[in-house]
């Protein structure tokens, strides 16, 4: 029979991710809209959402921070385009997205001395394979697998190169050791609840200083190129976008920016995310048919939380079947209105995906759980997913 509780909030996509609790239209009432985003109503708003994350996320006073187009995707290119070459990089990637950085950075810039250092959906590669006299690029916490570095304790606080983290899915739920990272990018879509399109990046000391000394030999895109005659564009880091932002979203990353630090700051947005994967570590362990992707508990995230079906009913199923199942199931929930946008990243083995970041309720997680049960059983039941 079909559960009698149904989540308060069924919103458990990976991305655009659920809003804050409590949030509606309303609290985009103060947005600055109609009005040039190069003026000082504007850049007093940017700049606020920068002071903002500044101080949310505990940023050392030497860093910078800018906002840039095109979401994480556009911070993390402007880095690898405009800070890469110098030195050797070493690449590393477990998902989808860590490997589409080396695509980047193997077949567009096509640097000559790249290592590629790779490991399948649920798994790390080797990190004690980094070599601290290299440049290295990686993702904090890889979306599509719900597999996470589990500390910075491998990157070495002595390196030559850079440390270029991609650590959208992470950043405001995990603590970063900003002394071991050069390079840090978000987006506003993930842990704050924000919208798309705009893009967070962080830069040490040491990648300023890259910046300011190393010319890429090829052409940088406008929205990459973070200097001027040589150097820094302060402007950036200041407010000044490169290009058109929306005031919009600007409101609402103000806003989440705001509750986060109202609720109990950067330590409370930890917390609460961890207690989610606490909750659903708790339901897998008493269900048989489900696991977490990622082997080892030191590196299951807290944010994406990335589940296989584990019963031998599911394994034996070919794998468009296993594909089918699992949409099915996404499908089923989705229009019982109990759970949107949860089946795996399309790129990823067969699967489900729970987004359990911090503007999750807990409660409305574990009123998923025997929905979830409701629709595996159901799947099974259903003539077309047998084998």
């Amino acid at each position: 029979m079909k559960p009698e509780v149904r989540p308060r909030r069924p919103h458990f996509s990976s991305g655009p991710c659920a809003k804050r609790p409590g949030w509606s239209l309303a609290a985009l009432a103060g947005a600055c809209l109609g009005r040039s985003h190069r003026s000082e109503a504007g850049k007093a708003k940017l700049a606020e959402v920068i002071e903002r994350s500044r101080a949310l996320l505990g940023l050392p006073a030497a860093w910078r921070l800018g906002i840039v187009p095109a979401s994480d995707t556009g911070a993390v290119e402007a880095a690898l385009w405009s800070l890469l070459g110098p030195r050797g990089v070493d690449m590393l990637a477990w998902e989808n997205f860590g490997k589409g950085w080396v695509a980047d950075v193997v077949g567009q810039l096509k640097l000559a001395d790249v290592r590629v250092f790779e490991a399948d959906y649920g798994r790390l590669p080797d990190l004690s394979q980094v070599d601290p006299g290299r440049d290295v690029v990686f993702t904090w916490n890889g979306t599509s697998s719900g597999v996470r570095v589990p500390d910075g304790a491998w990157i070495s606080p002595d390196r030559e190169g850079l440390t270029i983290c991609d650590a959208t899915s992470a950043v405001f739920a995990m603590a970063l050791p900003w002394e071991r990272l050069d390079v840090v990018t978000w987006s506003w879509q993930k842990v704050l609840g924000g919208e798309a399109q705009h893009g967070m990046l962080a830069l040490s000391p040491r990648a300023v200083e890259r910046l300011e000394s190393h010319t890429p030999p090829w052409p940088l895109p406008k929205i990459f190129q973070l200097t001027k005659d040589g150097r820094l564009d302060g402007g950036i880091f200041l407010g000044g976008t490169i290009n058109t932002p929306s005031m919009l979203c600007v409101e609402d990353a103000l806003d989440g920016l705001k509750w986060g630090q109202e609720i109990g700051g950067l330590e409370a947005l930890i917390a609460r995310s961890e207690s989610n994967l606490e909750a659903v570590a708790r339901w897998v362990g008493d269900t048989p048919w489900v696991d977490f992707l990622a082997e080892d508990p030191a590196t299951r995230s807290c944010t994406s939380v990335c589940l296989k079906l584990a019963d031998p009913w599911f394994q034996a199923l070919t794998s468009d079947r296993q594909a089918a199942t699992t949409r099915g199931i996404a499908a089923r929930l989705e229009a019982e209105g109990v759970a949107y946008d949860i089946n795996a990243h399309r790129e990823a083995p067969p699967g489900l995906r729970l987004w359990a970041g911090a503007t999750v309720e807990r409660a409305d997680l574990e009123a998923l759980f025997p929905w979830l049960d409701w629709a595996y059983a159901e799947a099974r039941e259903d003539p077309a997913a047998r084998v």
